[in-house]
């Protein structure tokens, strides 16, 4: 029995790490709609989903139960195999949250849960009746094959009726408010405030109640046959309430309105989570307990984990505050907000996602069936509903810190309000439905309504969208495998298989939380590219001048990196160029979008500096591409196995190449320090490199005429080589442009240089 106390003591501490990790994923389900709408400080929104979270935490009592009896039968199997699936469960629970939460991708903790459940019992299942010479037919007895299809068909459906529910919701609620929805709520906000709060107090309270470890059978007996009078009840009392607040003050009611939403659904996580951070160490100190108090613990079976077990509410709130903790010192929970806020916001901007095949084929699909509804709708309907739809009516929002939200407080309303109410409904019914895919589908079924998907930004949507829901259906697969191989490992490995998986999992838990700090460090110096709005004219060009000196460092890096992995063959170095080429475009991108700020607070009746200036828009895409395709053409011909660059062949693109640094280095070396530059030195240099191009491109003609260099060779030799030299040109463009600004003896800098030639 010690080995298995053992066990439960490290089941303890997955439990607290895991909650660790799993409130870092899960925080992005009751925060995106109050962060993302700016509707407090953020320290304000944190209190107040921190009291929400600490009451949820009491209403989970009775979800315990799907981790003991949910998934598999207990009372076929003994103590020890119950232990095996429990850790099991636990390591790859740990090991694939914290891995996802490295990315910033929001998974389902209910998935994963129930899916490790479900793939170690089946582990166990097959090793018993392997063992007993039965056939495989017999798994249907050991598994909880209703109760976990109940489970499973829930957080299918709740992925299309969030959704669903989301977008109808709040296509009805904007077409009330319009985008101008201030002005609206003096007539029906009393209305929508009593709606709303007495939703959050029926979904809460009285679906709720059901599972709270405090409250007695006869209050939630009570609470049960009055629910509707507590309904009117609410309804009439917030109505009257927040219809005088619209009337006789200034309070804008939307903001009460979503700071309840954020306690309500943080409230509904934590009752409706918590199961799958604490219910299987829970489960197991159960089994333990049940095998301690008996004369033979190692062969008695677990039926009386069958029975209904009340959980301590001591246990459930120190879980509570272990919540509490990581979601104010977690940095992977804030990750994970941003993928999901910068897939709703409404303004367009730079995407997180790209494009793929899929995504333009459901924009494709989508944008059809509304043209034919648009052509069979009467004209009168569509001028009404477009103009009640209208986005430009929206005015500037004053915020807590004078940036623009990503959406504004009615669709925050209706995102927390619509989320709250499933989730609780869910909870009540006993199923842990996954509060990710509800929150996440909500926010993009009221963000389609509101118009956010532009056809600027449409199918980057989409694409992050099918990438999101993509991996929590990949987390269900991954979850089953990892947790059957982590089961069979313990049950035949027993102390050894223990030790290697916690070992494994630390190491890999270790490795990414290094990665996650580099890129997020990463992330954070491009971010601060961006130029706010409340910038002044000389800042923004001096900025700007800057900003074009780090891309070309950048580019210079990179195409270093490529050419030497190239020449070896080094294909991993050759990926690592690869992934880079994305932050040298996104650095271009952000640093053009800077430029036309720039450009639009500039003196507009100054045509020739504007002008000037705004060449280098096309000089820094020509660079971007070109750069691009090096790395590109490089990549494929190399993953492809294909013939390497002759000896020659290297020594004339490594001659360039260095070339084409020095020219990017010096550049950069101007505009990042105000340099004076050698003009005559930097044209000596393009000269060079102009012979190099016309000397190598005629050795090149040789090599082909005496059969040196295969037509694939070819190809990738003179895609390099002039790509090379267009980076070259385009950089003395940079310095055409530049040139005057540098080297004043009374003042250096670009701005004022840009008014002295004005």
């Amino acid at each position: 029995m010690e080995i298995y106390l053992f066990i439960l003591v490290l089941l303890v501490g997955l439990a607290i790490f895991d909650l660790i990790v799993g409130v870092s994923n899960d925080a992005v389900n009751f925060l995106n709609s109050s962060v993302g709408s700016k509707v407090a400080p953020y320290h304000v929104i944190m209190i107040i989903a921190s009291f929400g979270m600490l009451a949820g935490v009491t209403f989970s009592s009775g979800m315990m139960e799907v981790a003991r009896k949910g998934i598999f039968q207990p009372q076929l199997f003994l103590m020890p195999e119950l232990i095996t699936i429990f850790l099991a469960v636990m390591l790859a629970d740990v090991l694939l949250l914290d891995l996802f939460n490295t990315y910033g991708l929001p998974t389902s903790t209910t998935v994963s849960i129930v899916f490790e459940l479900l793939g170690a019992a089946v582990a166990v299942s097959l090793i018993k009746i392997i063992g007993a010479g039965q056939g495989f037919e017999e798994l249907v007895n050991y598994i909880n094959t209703a109760k976990a299809l109940a489970i499973i068909t829930g957080i299918l459906l709740s992925v299309v009726l969030a959704f669903i529910c989301g977008a109808i919701v709040q296509f009805f609620s904007r077409l009330v408010f319009t985008f101008d929805y201030r002005t609206k709520l003096k007539k029906y906000g009393g209305i929508f405030g009593g709606i709303s709060f007495s939703i959050i107090t029926y979904f809460i309270l009285i679906k709720g109640a059901k599972g709270a470890s405090f409250l007695s059978p006869e209050t939630v007996f009570w609470i049960k046959h009055n629910s509707w009078t507590i309904l009117a009840g609410n309804c009439v009392f917030f109505g009257l309430i927040f219809q005088f607040l619209t009337l006789f003050t200034r309070i804008n009611i939307l903001k009460p309105i979503v700071l309840a939403g954020t306690f309500s659904l943080a409230m509904a996580f934590a009752a409706n989570d918590l199961v799958n951070f604490i219910g299987v160490p829970l489960a197991g100190m159960e089994a333990y307990k049940i095998a301690a108090a008996s004369s033979d613990p190692m062969n008695i079976t677990m039926d009386a984990l069958q029975q209904k077990i009340h959980t301590n509410t001591f246990l459930l709130l120190t879980a509570g505050v272990i919540m509490l903790i990581t979601l104010w010192i977690s940095r992977k929970a804030r990750s994970v907000i941003k993928t999901q806020v910068s897939l709703s916001r409404q303004e367009e901007g730079s995407e997180r996602f790209g494009s793929s095949v899929l995504s333009r084929s459901i924009v494709g699909m989508v944008a059809a069936f509304f043209n034919l509804i648009s052509e069979v709708t009467p004209v009168s309907i569509k001028r009404t509903v477009a103009k009640r739809l209208d986005p430009s009516q929206q005015k500037p929002v004053q915020t807590y810190d004078g940036k623009e939200p990503a959406f504004d407080l009615l669709r925050a309303s209706v995102n927390l309000i619509v989320a709250s109410a499933v989730v609780s409904y869910a909870t009540s019914m006993k199923l842990p439905l996954s509060t990710t895919y509800v929150t996440f589908m909500v926010a993009m079924g009221t963000s389609l309504a509101d118009q956010a998907w532009g056809r600027e930004s449409a199918v980057y949507r989409v694409t992050g969208v099918l990438t999101v829901v993509g991996g929590w259906f990949c987390t269900a697969i991954i979850a089953f495998t990892v947790a059957l191989l982590f089961a069979t490992a313990i049950y035949f490995l027993k102390l050894f298989g223990i030790v290697g998986l916690v070992l494994l999992v630390g190491l890999v838990i270790y490795r990414s939380y290094h990665y996650h700090a580099k890129k997020e460090e990463e992330a954070d110096r491009i971010r601060n590219l961006n130029l706010k709005e409340d910038i002044n004219a000389d800042f923004a060009v001096d900025t700007s001048f800057e900003q074009v000196g780090l891309f070309l460092n950048e580019v210079s890096r990179t195409l270093t990196m490529c050419f030497d992995a190239l020449f070896k063959e080094d294909r991993s170095r050759l990926s690592q160029a690869r992934d880079r080429t994305k932050r040298v475009q996104q650095i271009a991108n952000i640093i053009i979008a800077n430029i036309f700020k720039t450009l639009y607070i500039l003196d507009k009746e100054d045509v020739e500096t504007t002008q000037k200036y705004s060449k280098t828009i096309a000089t820094l895409q020509e660079i971007a591409e070109s750069h691009r395709d090096i790395v590109m053409r490089s990549y494929t011909h190399a993953i492809n196995y294909h013939t390497g660059l002759s000896e020659s062949q290297k020594k004339e693109l490594q001659q360039m190449r260095v070339s084409v640094s020095r020219l990017l280095e010096n550049t950069a070396i101007m505009l990042l320090k105000n340099k004076k530059v050698d003009y005559l030195y930097i044209t000596s240099q393009r000269k060079r490199l102009s012979d190099y191009h016309l000397a190598f491109n005629k050795n090149q003609i040789h090599r082909i005429q005496n059969g040196e260099s295969k037509p694939r060779l070819s190809i990738l030799y003179y895609g390099l080589l002039e790509n090379s030299e267009k980076i070259s040109s385009q950089t003395q463009n940079l310095l055409d442009i530049f040139k005057d600004y540098f080297g004043s003896e009374t003042d250096s800098s670009p701005s004022r240089k840009l008014k002295q030639d004005a």
